[in-house]
């Protein structure tokens, strides 16, 4: 299933409960997608949200509202029904905002392009740039992608260098991680290929898509895990049907809940900012 964009997008996201999904382009826009297996997908929502690129985007409030920043510092928010605007923060930050992270159900965090985000930790500077990371092992491993192909594994409060490398990977940059399970992570790689990976113990377990020729960008499970949606330069998204991609791996989908990333109470944000790994953690009273 492929939904033309016309633009090139940033990021994607899809909605918490629904067959919902939105994607943010380069002209500033959001487009809002309903989509089913059997059927073209239909655009619900063209909203104008920024004057520059629509860098990041998330859903927000059981999916009623959705979450957008940009290059101009401006954070949206926007009604997923009516298109209206719910609220914005002009000047949001001093920097373009690059990433948004859902903390709670109506909490946000965001940073932007000089790192503007309270560090309780990093890791050391790192020789290779880092561009995806994602929390897996219960919690136990953080993985990073990088830009020579290498995935970079740290150990949970051992920030300051990794752990263990994944070398023979790829000779293309990761420029997307996705957690399946503890054990297994999709990745986006800059020749458009996307691949199932094993981690502890570290093995290539297949390629199971080609978006296109182009670096992939973004991405993301549907809310009942039935569909991966990528985004690339091509403008275009790609929707997935997830059993289909998982068949000859070795089996299909685990029952490992997709958002038990950690152990501590609160929340956690990772943030790959440059050659340095990030985080950011608040612990609830």
């Amino acid at each position: 299933m492929e939904i033309d964009l016309g633009k090139l997008p940033f990021d994607l996201d899809f909605h918490p409960s629904d067959n919902l999904v939105a994607a943010g382009l380069i002209t500033g826009q959001f487009l809002l997608y309903r989509y089913a297996a059997e059927s073209t997908p239909q655009r619900l929502l063209e909203v104008n949200a920024h004057t520059e690129s629509c860098r990041a985007l998330r859903f927000v409030n059981e999916g009623r509202a959705v979450i957008t920043g940009s290059p101009d510092c401006s954070i949206l928010a926007t009604d997923t029904e009516t298109g209206t605007t719910v609220v914005r923060l002009e000047n949001s930050h001093e920097a373009a905002v690059n990433r948004i992270v859902n903390l709670t159900e109506s909490t946000i965090a965001s940073g932007d392009d000089e790192g503007c985000i309270k560090v309780q930790t990093r890791s050391e500077f790192s020789e290779d740039e880092l561009l995806s990371v994602v929390i897996m092992k219960n919690g136990r491993k953080v993985i990073c992608g990088t830009q020579t192909g290498t995935l970079l594994l740290y150990s949970w409060g051992f920030f300051k260098d990794c752990s263990d490398r994944f070398v023979d990977l790829s000779p293309n940059s990761v420029d997307a991680l996705l957690k399946l399970d503890e054990d297994r992570v999709i990745t986006g790689s800059e020749n458009g290929i996307i691949s199932l990976v094993g981690i502890l113990p570290n093995r290539i377990i297949q390629p199971i898509a080609e978006h296109s020729e182009y670096p992939v960008e973004r991405l993301a499970f549907s809310h009942d895990r039935k569909f991966l949606g990528s985004i690339s330069h091509d403008q275009t998204l790609k929707l997935w049907d997830l059993e289909d991609l998982l068949q000859g791996s070795g089996n299909t989908m685990s029952n490992h809940s997709a958002v038990s990333d950690s152990d501590s109470d609160g929340w956690m944000l990772m943030i790959v900012s440059q050659n340095l790994l990030k985080v950011v953690t608040e612990t609830t009273r």
